[in-house]
């Protein structure tokens, strides 16, 4: 017992000692590590598009273009034609079946079968797509794609579900002029 006694009374001063030193109020309004970041760095993580097209990157891409990048990158999840897999689906607009969705949506259901959201029925912004996209895809490399990747997966994403044509060029100017099926219908959270 003895033994264990003298164990934890060096262990309580230790902690005694570290507590008194971390008792000091941090200087500067830091802790004695890391250093406040600059301008060009913050800039290089600042890279959100708004739904103007505001912060969208140089570059272009065509659904050709975006097409093999799709295969690549993307299939393995979300199928090979955008139908779903074990990711979301991503094809599957039809402005004859396809219902609205926001607040219209739970009426126009009405028996029917729930019906999956893709980026034809659901989004507002093709640029909340190439947001997204930049932000987030592939999942096991998020932020790896170059623009010009990115511009023609969005491209791809669009063509295939009918809502641009197949030879469309997006890029900073043209992408933002996209008019997405759910634009007038998303009902956005206010929270």
């Amino acid at each position: 017992m003895g033994r264990l006694a003298g164990v934890a009374g060096a262990a309580l001063a230790l902690l005694a000692g570290l507590a008194a030193e971390g008792a000091a109020q941090p200087q500067d309004g830091r802790f004695g590590f890391g250093r406040p970041a600059a301008p060009d760095e913050i800039a290089a993580w600042d890279i959100d598009v708004m739904p103007d097209g505001a912060g969208l990157p140089e570059g272009s891409g065509t659904a050709g273009s975006g097409a093999p990048v799709y295969a690549a990158q993307c299939a393995v999840c979300h199928g090979p034609a955008g139908e779903g897999g074990v990711a979301d689906r991503l094809v599957g607009y039809d402005p004859e079946s396809t219902p609205p969705f926001g607040p219209r949506y739970e009426a126009w259901r009405a028996g029917r079968d729930d019906v999956a959201f893709s980026v034809g029925n659901y989004w507002p912004y093709a640029t909340t797509l190439f947001d997204y996209i930049r932000r987030a895809m592939p999942s096991d490399a998020p932020g790896t794609l170059a623009p010009d990747e990115v511009y023609g997966l969005v491209a791809w994403i669009l063509a295939e579900n009918g809502i641009i044509a197949a030879d469309a060029v997006m890029n900073a100017g043209t992408l933002p002029a996209v008019e997405m099926p759910a634009r007038d219908v998303f009902v956005p959270q206010e929270r």
